[in-house]
């Protein structure tokens, strides 16, 4: 399940992306139309900053904007900076790989299999969905 913070990551960044190359918004008022307590949005807004994908101009006028164009932002690159692995099972995931303790041998485990199926499938709906996708009708 997508973490709260995952989620108001992606909501406040629709709204950027709503406003890309038109100026700043403000925190408080991204806040305030998405219904996320503003002290949890600026951490999430920090975390976004430093990893690239908003930028923040202090003084007046100033506020949030994002850098990238809408249609690079991926859902799957939101999810695996707040929530890490896409994977269901970590013997799954790429970068957070864990082998399962009650596996004897990966290699004919079908639940792998399977769990691979479906992140393989999950990982490319959410590679496909950009901030672009959300502001389509």
């Amino acid at each position: 399940m997508m973490s709260k913070k995952c989620k108001y990551a992606i909501k406040a960044l629709i709204v950027l992306a709503k406003s890309y190359g038109q100026g700043n918004l403000l925190t408080a008022d991204i806040a305030a139309s998405q219904n996320i307590p503003k002290k949890f949005l600026e951490q999430i807004l920090l975390v976004l900053k430093r990893a690239g994908f908003v930028g923040s101009q202090a003084g007046y006028g100033g506020g949030y904007f994002l850098l990238k164009e809408p249609a690079t932002v991926t859902v799957a690159d939101i999810h695996r900076l707040f929530d890490g692995a896409i994977a269901l099972v970590p013997c799954v995931a790429v970068d957070f790989y864990q082998k399962c303790a009650d596996c004897d041998d990966e290699v004919t485990c079908t639940m792998r299999r399977e769990f691979m199926k479906i992140k393989e499938e999950t990982r490319h709906v959410m590679k496909m969905t950009s901030l672009k996708s959300f502001l389509e009708d």
